[in-house]
């Protein structure tokens, strides 16, 4: 029986830099040897835009994932043009055997989140949403959340511990 690996959520709203931070991840363990798969959720409604699909997953290339995907309305780039579930994503990367699979988006799916939150009005998700492992804000909210929700665990975006975090949470080799 194949080995399922580590799954973990990156999740947040639009602009709030879900990329950013899976790219920065991916970057981390990447250095230490870790080899991880990035599925991105095309939430923007419609098919991914090749040229969208091709600027993030290059990202997350560059980065150092081993394979990365975008999907939306059906459409899986890896060139799919099936409609596909999260669970039959998820089983396609796993065959590329990675230490670690991120998922960027997919809000309402229970793994372990990582939930980014920029503005005041992103707090909500962090009452809506479940499986919360940490929360990743930006500066212009401090403040707040160091009082309102220091029951997480939470980073700053700027922070770079959070990787380190992960690995040790997650127990990666």
């Amino acid at each position: 029986m194949a080995m399922v690996n580590p799954i973990i959520q990156v999740v947040g709203y639009q602009n709030s830099g879900k990329t950013t931070l899976v790219s920065k991840l991916v970057a981390d363990f990447s250095k230490q040897g870790i080899a991880v798969a990035v599925l991105k959720h095309h939430g923007h409604g419609g098919a991914p835009e090749a040229s969208d699909c091709k600027k993030d997953s290059e990202k997350h290339f560059r980065s150092g994932a081993i394979v990365s995907a975008v999907e939306g309305n059906g459409i899986l780039q890896l060139s799919a043009q099936k409609r596909t579930s999260l669970a039959l994503n998820l089983s396609l990367l796993q065959s590329f055997q990675p230490d670690l699979i991120l998922i960027e988006g997919y809000k309402n799916e229970s793994y372990p989140k990582i939930v980014i939150v920029r503005h005041h009005r992103d707090l909500a998700l962090i009452e809506q949403l479940d499986a919360i492992i940490a929360v990743v804000y930006w500066p212009e909210i401090e403040a707040e959340m160091n009082v309102n929700y220091a029951e997480y665990t939470i980073f700053k975006l700027a922070d770079n511990q959070l990787s380190q975090w992960l690995r040790e949470k997650i127990a990666l080799k």
